[in-house]
């Protein structure tokens, strides 16, 4: 509940944006010199990169919390290790067979989008943010592929 709040409120915060963006371009354009016009036409580029990269972020929150909630209703979810550090992230010495585990399993199977799913799951309590997101989205990808 509390991500959809974020969520919004991201939403929110980017209308708000767009629209004092587009006001100043305006009002840049209004001055008539070539800095104001220069900078009135780099604020409506700019406008819509933030807007494509909420939208692309927002598309990935929704397939990956799709996907995490049909596995997690199959009962596929990987089982967390006993004990975790304090901010709840696997400890060192748990990490690495982990992630040899879920990795060898996508070798098993590498069109299965539950394993790499998994290895997704694994990797950011591991905190390796970047092969997570990966991760996850090549199981997106391959949900899709899907009939």
């Amino acid at each position: 509940m509390t991500s959809r709040v974020g969520v919004t409120i991201m939403g929110v915060a980017m209308l708000l944006y767009i629209a004092t963006t587009v006001w100043l371009a305006v009002m840049f354009f209004s001055v008539g010199t070539a800095p104001g016009i220069g900078m009135g036409v780099a604020l409506l580029v700019i406008a819509p990169i933030g807007v494509w990269a909420l939208v692309r972020e927002l598309m990935f929150g929704y397939a990956a919390d799709r996907l995490g909630r049909a596995l997690d209703a199959e009962g596929g979810m990987p089982e967390a290790p006993a004990e975790l550090t304090p901010s709840g992230r696997l400890r060192r010495e748990d990490v690495e067979p982990l992630v040899a585990e879920y990795s060898s399993r996508i070798e098993e199977n590498p069109r299965e989008w539950r394993a790499h799913y998994r290895l997704g799951v694994v990797q950011d309590a591991a905190g390796r943010r970047k092969d997570a997101r990966a991760s996850i989205r090549e199981a997106i990808r391959l949900s899709r592929a899907r009939p």
